[in-house]
């Protein structure tokens, strides 16, 4: 699973990746720590769409049996 928050910032915000600690817990918490374990990346941004504070992605590749 590969992550990546974007998070709207102000110039000189360095704690991105503690915004998205909040999303990286979820994803531990429902799928364990076999299946949810990630790489992320975190970036703060001037600005998101909807006057968003945060955007997370996500892909994430489904094993089936």
């Amino acid at each position: 699973m590969t992550v990546t928050g974007f998070v709207a910032a102000a110039p000189g915000f360095a704690a991105t990746t503690a915004v998205v600690n909040g999303f990286s817990e979820l994803v531990l918490d429902v799928f364990g720590k076999d299946v949810g374990q990630h790489a992320r990346t975190a970036i703060g941004v001037a600005a998101l769409p909807l006057n968003l504070p945060v955007v997370v992605a996500a892909e994430l590749q489904y094993r089936g049996q």
